[in-house]
C-alpha cells in the first residue's frame, strides 16, 4: 500500500473528497487538478483499490440527530488480543469508532454516544466483558474535523 507515493494530484483528490465528497464531482476536481474527468475517476479507483480511500460516509453530528452525550473510553487490551478485539467493540451497541493507540498503557480509544448514562453505562460493562480494562471515561463537548491540509496543493510546505 505504501508502496506506491501519493503525487500532487492524488493529493487535491483527497482534499477535495475530505472537504466534501456528496458534492463534488470528478469534473470539479478536474478543474482543480487541470486534468481530464476521466483521469480523476481512474485516480479515485485507483486509491480507492488500494484502500487509500477506504470508504465515504456522512459526518454526523450525533447531538443534533438526538444523542448528545458523546464519550471517549481509554481502555488497555492485551497486545496480542487488541486487533482480534476491535470487531467485538465495533458491535457494541453505542460504539461509533475504536482507536488502535501505539503509546501508553491505555492501548484503545472506544467513542459511543448516547442519549443518557443509561447508554453508555451499558457500552462501559460490555466493554468490561469483552475483556477490557476501562481506565478512564471522558465526556465530550464538541468535536470538529478538517480535511488534512499537506493534501491541498494551495498549501505548500
Amino acid at each position: 500500500m505504501a508502496d506506491e507515493e501519493i503525487d500532487d494530484v492524488d493529493r487535491a483528490i483527497l482534499y477535495a473528497l475530505q472537504e466534501d465528497a456528496r458534492n463534488m464531482s470528478s469534473g470539479d476536481i478536474a478543474e482543480r487538478t487541470d486534468t481530464s474527468d476521466s483521469t480523476v475517476r481512474k485516480r479515485i479507483n485507483h486509491l480507492e483499490s488500494r484502500e487509500v480511500i477506504k470508504g465515504y460516509s456522512a459526518d454526523v453530528d450525533y447531538q443534533q440527530a438526538g444523542y448528545p452525550l458523546r464519550m471517549l473510553l481509554y481502555c488497555t487490551a492485551s497486545i496480542p488480543d487488541r486487533g482480534e478485539l476491535i470487531p467485538k467493540i465495533l458491535d457494541i451497541d453505542g460504539v461509533v469508532s475504536v482507536q488502535e493507540l501505539v503509546t501508553g498503557e491505555e492501548n484503545l480509544l472506544v467513542t459511543a454516544v448516547g442519549e443518557s448514562d443509561s447508554d453508555i453505562t451499558p457500552v462501559a460493562q460490555a466493554l468490561l466483558d469483552i475483556g477490557l480494562t476501562v481506565a478512564d471515561e471522558v465526556l465530550v463537548r464538541s468535536h470538529e474535523t478538517t480535511p488534512f491540509g499537506k493534501f491541498d496543493s494551495k498549501n505548500e510546505s
